[in-house]
């Protein structure tokens, strides 16, 4: 069985899509994948077991467009079974001419007439595992996310700090609160920032703050990572701090525990699927969420609104809520052991 899969094109909804796929290798356990997508994409997905070919999509580097597609579908090879997490009018120009038995595009559904009535919106890993049920006639929930990595190994607590967000300059938190948070936190843990070459000028504000307070126990990792050791790395941390973004994916993916921004994205949507150890940390206004990608009443209140002061509260309300749990579950123990020795 062979089976063509064109993953979307940014990092986080790649990751998203994982879920889906695995559904896809459990009733194909045997099936030889080619994935087709961005750069980005195929790096955080290509280690899968079962991916046989990467294809890059270059259409755009140069010529025509739809030219290129069509070579690139032409070239491909011949599928059983082909699928596209996009939806748009290229995705339909390069799978009518790709060759395959079977052709699934991308299709949003809504599961019940309530759920539109109320306006509720629905993770985006339910949506992409909705379109791979829907395709095959199954009826698979979505499990974890999955990406084949080693997790790096930190000797000490590790702060991760990603002040970025490539989709637009709504998603990002202020470079100043981050770093408030760092210099509250350092004595705890050794930070990293991360960001891709263009976020480099704001990764070096918090590298500015930190130096300026003397600390010296952080590393800016920003347009120095490839996406595999940005996977590993952020794998191994302690603590994540992070905008609605790709890297936000990646720590859920993982399970780390990860403080969460959001802001003009809606979190029902875009948060850490099956990350209990996710807080998500907002304000509640009623422009929010606008789903832009620059304020479009140019105050952006609901990243300058929220301040350091609310991110560290979260976090030392839920480390106190973590410490009585642990501590209940010490006494439930002893308490446990107390009624074996007195049965004895």
């Amino acid at each position: 069985m062979k089976i063509f899969i064109e993953i979307p094109t940014w990092l986080g909804d790649a990751v998203m899509t994982s879920p889906a796929i695995e559904n896809i290798i459990k009733m194909y356990p045997k099936a030889k994948l080619t994935l087709f997508g961005s750069f980005v994409s195929l790096e955080v997905l290509k280690k899968h077991p079962n991916v046989e070919e990467n294809i890059f999509d270059d259409s755009k580097l140069g010529g025509n467009r739809y030219k290129n597609l069509r070579t690139l579908a032409k070239t491909a090879g011949k599928f059983d079974l082909a699928f596209s997490f996009r939806k748009n009018f290229t995705t339909k120009f390069l799978m009518f001419f790709l060759k395959s038995k079977k052709k699934f595009i991308y299709k949003r559904y809504t599961t019940t007439k309530n759920h539109q009535k109320n306006h509720q919106k629905r993770h985006q890993v339910l949506r992409y595992n909705d379109f791979i049920n829907k395709s095959l006639s199954i009826n698979l929930e979505a499990g974890d996310l999955k990406l084949y990595f080693t997790k790096f190994k930190f000797s000490k607590p590790t702060l991760g700090l990603n002040p970025g967000a490539t989709y637009g300059s709504a998603k990002r938190w202020y470079p100043e609160e981050f770093a408030k948070v760092a210099l509250s936190l350092h004595k705890e843990y050794d930070i990293i920032i991360f960001g891709s070459k263009n976020e480099e000028k704001i990764a070096s504000e918090i590298e500015k703050e930190l130096k300026k307070n003397k600390v010296r126990n952080y590393t800016n990792l920003a347009g120095k990572t490839t996406i595999q050791e940005l996977v590993e790395i952020i794998a191994g941390l302690s603590l994540f701090l992070t905008n609605d973004s790709g890297p936000l994916h990646l720590s859920a993916a993982f399970k780390i525990r990860t403080l969460a921004i959001f802001g003009p994205t809606n979190f029902m949507e875009t948060s850490g699927w099956h990350n209990d150890n996710e807080q998500i940390i907002k304000k509640n206004l009623a422009c929010m969420p606008c789903m832009k990608r620059v304020c479009p009443l140019k105050h952006h209140k609901c990243m300058k609104e929220l301040k350091a002061k609310d991110v560290l509260a979260s976090f030392n309300k839920e480390n106190d809520l973590r410490a009585k749990t642990k501590g209940k579950e010490k006494k439930d123990t002893k308490n446990s052991k107390n009624t074996k020795n007195n049965k004895i």
